[in-house]
């Protein structure tokens, strides 16, 4: 797979973007539906969280909305963002979280940190609601609408030369109405419809917040 050489801005998807972009100075993981956005909340109220690679016996993941008051240290297990957090932290490079609510501000801080920064979508998974059941390994990825936009968030937010990855989702995030497309698109309705519609609402918010949530230590906190 070519590694997108050259580029000072680039993006790739899930666990096999981590690989693709390990060269990158920076790496910033986007997991709007749920794991960067409850990541903002708690960095947001001063407290941590700690990602750590996910399992099917790790459990259900917690809310946003259980979370707009939570501080301290919050272990924070998923499928997706968190899974890749601790991925990128063994690539050695700077990890970020990002997602709608902080997108600038992670782009601000991701830019003093290098010259080239790959954004992260991490995606769904296919098979995911079977796994809860048992402990198999859930199914392939799943290019998701809430986290290409997130990630387009975070890269308008730059300067520099884009691939054509990055530059698409550039122009999906500026030419779409986000809070309605993440509203609308599966991974919402599946949120909706399951009684979390409150958490769909605390992730469409965009740049209400400043936070900058960076990997330390197996720990993402605010940058320093």
């Amino acid at each position: 797979m070519f590694s997108q050489e050259g580029y000072q801005l680039r993006l790739e998807w899930g666990p096999e973007g981590v690989t693709a972009l390990r060269d990158c100075d920076v790496l910033v993981i986007v997991d709007v539906l749920s794991f960067t956005t409850s990541v903002d909340l708690v960095v947001g109220n001063g407290g941590q969280v700690r990602p750590s690679e996910w399992r099917p016996e790790s459990g259900r993941t917690l809310r946003p909305a259980s979370l707009v008051d939570a501080t301290g240290l919050v272990e924070l297990p998923s499928p997706n963002g968190s899974n890749l957090c601790a991925l990128a932290a063994r690539t050695g490079r700077h990890v970020l979280a990002a997602c709608l609510r902080n997108a600038e501000a992670v782009a601000r801080r991701a830019a003093e940190l290098g010259e080239t920064i790959g954004v992260v979508p991490g995606g769904e998974r296919w098979g995911l609601d079977v796994l809860r059941s048992g402990p198999r390994e859930f199914g392939p990825l799943r290019p998701c609408v809430e986290d290409y936009l997130g990630a387009g968030a975070v890269l308008a937010a730059l300067d520099g030369k884009a691939s054509a990855e990055a530059l698409l989702a550039v122009t999906a995030f500026r030419n779409t109405d986000v809070a309605a497309a993440v509203r609308e698109c599966g991974s919402g309705q599946e949120l909706i419809h399951g009684g979390h519609a409150a958490d769909v609402d605390l992730a469409v918010e965009i740049g209400v917040s400043a936070a900058v949530p960076v990997l330390v230590d197996g720990v993402l906190r605010e940058s320093a």
